[in-house]
């Protein structure tokens, strides 16, 4: 790896994830392309952001669930190339219901240059200290529709407000929200704002 990124648990000790791309469980219904080990990677500046937002989720009782970071390039390009295949409705009912493949990339889910890639970007949730429960957010990563854009409708009032808590959460840590995701965010001064990175995570 660059000597700028890193392991996100080491500089962070304790904090949960759960690398989705090097899971089955994913929008692509397989391991990903350049996610060879179940751990998320970032760069120092992304880590010294998640401490923060980390340190404000504890003052309201919760902490983070990390879903990815560090993305390689090459992983988007197989989400490209995946994109272009028939559909076999493995994983449309969890992730797209409502869209074809293809219009993923033009609905705005999912970039053929990702700011994952960059390393300056984090999928996140929010869990409680007390329990260790995920908290509601009225949909789970990766679900390509309307609902899990920030300000849906027909989501519950705690929902919206475990949504409202994690953006007030990440803005703290210096993180911008993007409007089609409300698991996504990006750090508003990342390192590398114009290199898209291909290494492994290994």
């Amino acid at each position: 790896m660059n000597d700028d990124f890193v392991f996100v648990d080491e500089l962070m000790p304790g904090v949960r994830w759960d690398a989705k791309y090097a899971t089955w469980d994913n929008f692509t219904g397989k391991p990903v392309d350049g996610y060879r080990a179940n751990r998320i990677v970032g760069t120092r500046a992304l880590c010294a952001a998640l401490k923060l937002a980390r340190e404000e989720a504890a003052s309201l009782g919760f902490d983070l669930l990390l879903w990815d970071g560090y993305r390689p390039q090459r992983a988007v390009d197989r989400f490209r190339e995946w994109a272009t295949r028939a559909e076999d409705g493995r994983t449309k009912a969890r992730h797209y219901p409502n869209i074809d493949r293809a219009e993923m990339f033009e609905k705005g889910y999912v970039a053929a240059k990702s700011g994952h890639s960059r390393g300056g970007t984090v999928d996140l949730t929010l869990h409680h200290l007390d329990t260790g429960d995920l908290a509601a957010m009225g949909g789970h990563h990766d679900l390509m529709d309307p609902i899990s854009h920030h300000g849906a409708q027909g989501i519950t009032q705690v929902e919206t407000t475990n949504r409202q808590y994690l953006r007030a959460i990440m803005e703290v840590g210096g993180f911008s929200a993007y409007d089609c995701e409300w698991w996504h965010y990006t750090l508003k001064d990342e390192p590398y704002p114009d290199t898209y990175f291909d290494f492994p995570i290994a």
